[in-house]
């Protein structure tokens, strides 16, 4: 049994997530602004938070970004009517570990539940330190150090350098990188894959426009040289 918050608004879709959710075993609480969901998400002990856009007080962006500078590494899973795809890649630079888009069936949000309640599970049993250059990746901490200072990393790109630091000197597409950092059925397109290395070069690289550790193979995806 998993303990589930549901930050959302709207009264209706809350009660039918709920539902579902404890037909299914587990846990459930709702906060309906995005000043409420913060101070419940940041104070209570989750699995998951499944987390609207659209909220009173503060938008979902905000409550995301917030919480991963406040280093809640709990998976967060967007909920958004939004279909652009600009709008799903800023959810994922603010630290969302995957996204829905309403309407969506109680069988995929569960779905989606599962895959990202397993890869932090896998995150945490694979626990460990990586040097690289002048980074170290503390996995236990999700704690990134460049020249020993202390670098801001969302759950997803500790992930990316997870997949990295187990595929050195490999290429990978970035299908594969896809699979292993966001999980099975979730579907992104590669400009999300490219602006999450773009940011993760920024962190790692002395000089991020001439990477020396996170190289492009071109027409296939990228290769860590660490």
């Amino acid at each position: 049994m998993s303990r589930i918050l549901i930050i959302e608004d709207d009264p209706d879709i809350a009660l039918g997530l709920q539902e579902d959710l404890a037909r299914h075993g587990h846990d459930t609480d709702v906060a309906r602004d995005g000043e409420a969901g913060l101070r419940r998400a940041r104070d209570g002990a989750w699995d998951v938070i499944l987390l609207d856009v659209m909220l009173p007080l503060r938008d979902g962006f905000e409550v995301c970004r917030e919480l991963r500078r406040l280093r809640v590494k709990t998976p967060v899973i967007m909920l958004t009517a939004r279909t652009q795809e600009a709008e799903k890649v800023l959810g994922l630079e603010v630290g969302a570990d995957d996204y829905v888009t309403k309407p969506f069936s109680a069988a995929e949000l569960r779905a989606r539940i599962k895959a990202v309640t397993r890869r932090f599970a896998d995150d945490d049993d694979s626990a460990g330190t990586y040097r690289f250059g002048q980074c170290e990746v503390d996995f236990d901490r999700a704690e990134l150090r460049r020249a020993g200072v202390v670098v801001d990393v969302t759950a997803l790109e500790l992930r990316l350098l997870r997949v990295f630091s187990r595929s050195r000197g490999r290429v990978l597409t970035r299908e594969q990188l896809i699979r292993q950092a966001w999980g099975d059925n979730v579907y992104i397109g590669d400009r999300v894959v490219d602006t999450h290395i773009l940011n993760l070069r920024k962190k790692v690289e002395a000089v991020p426009t001439s990477p020396q550790h996170i190289r492009s193979v071109r027409g296939i995806g990228y290769r860590f040289d660490g």
